[in-house]
């Protein structure tokens, strides 16, 4: 899996988890998927992603978008 993969899926489950955690415990878990969705804007326009970064340390292989 490359890490453009990765970031993806990683950014899927935590949308859905913060989905889930809004609908089971408070309105205030909306505050993570916020956070997801402005963290994929700001990678899309500077190519800076943490969670990319933690995944190339970790050994996946660089797709095109994180070098």
């Amino acid at each position: 899996m490359s890490i453009d993969r990765a970031v993806l899926f990683f950014a899927g489950v935590v949308v859905l988890l913060s989905a889930l955690l809004t609908w089971l415990v408070s309105p205030w878990w909306l505050l993570l998927t916020f956070f997801v969705g402005a963290n994929l804007i700001q990678a899309s326009i500077t190519g800076f992603c943490p969670v990319a970064k933690f995944f190339k340390l970790i050994g996946f292989k660089p797709g095109y978008a994180f070098r």
